[in-house]
């Protein structure tokens, strides 16, 4: 039976979403990023930066899974992210009954700067009596993820962002710059900030 839960996502969603990883790959680290990674930190964020039917996955040992499986099955090609929309993404069972799916991701899926793991937020999750780490990017870096795509939804997000937390300007740039983006859209990433800031003022 379909859940008749929300649209918006919550905190509960972020720890369910930990366990389904960590039981299936036996991981201690479960990475989520996306608009959804949000939720670690600041998980009464306004309900529009909530608003998602999915959050964004992987686990930390993701290429180990993929190398042990392979040599148990040389003829099979294992990807950590089919595998994760194949049990909990769109449709599955875990949609059905949790009312959002989990979108299998890699490291390469957020363009974020390069040092986002120092930066890391990180909140240690029971898994059947095991603690297993829930990582996410800071906020900051979570907006420079938005930038880097910035699609009508991404601008949503950061604008009710700056608006319930303004963010400092300089810092997002300069993470714009610390991170690996074509030129194009780097310089379009950089504008929006730049126009965000004047609207403030």
């Amino acid at each position: 039976m379909t859940s008749e839960r929300s649209l918006v996502r919550t905190i509960e969603d972020l720890i369910e979403t930990v366990k389904a990883i960590a039981r299936q790959f036996q991981t201690d680290k479960v990475f989520i990023i996306g608009s959804q990674s949000i939720l670690l930190s600041w998980p009464d964020a306004p309900a529009i930066m909530r608003t998602s039917g999915e959050i964004d996955a992987y686990p930390g040992n993701a290429k180990i899974w993929e190398v042990t499986r392979k040599a148990i099955d040389p003829d099979d090609d294992p990807e950590a992210s089919e595998e994760i929309a194949a049990l909990f993404g769109e449709g599955s069972t875990f949609h059905r009954k949790h009312g959002f799916y989990i979108d299998g991701v890699d490291e390469n899926t957020a363009r974020l700067p390069g040092d986002w793991t120092t930066r890391a937020i990180s909140r240690p999750v029971d898994v059947d009596g095991r603690p297993v780490l829930a990582i996410t990017p800071c906020p900051e870096d979570v907006v420079v993820s938005k930038l880097a795509r910035l699609a009508e939804k991404d601008k949503e997000f950061i604008e009710a962002y700056h608006a319930a937390r303004p963010l400092d300007p300089k810092l997002i740039k300069d993470r714009i710059k610390a991170t690996d983006l074509d030129a194009e859209i780097s310089e379009r990433a950089l504008a929006f900030v730049e126009r965000l800031a004047k609207a403030a003022n």
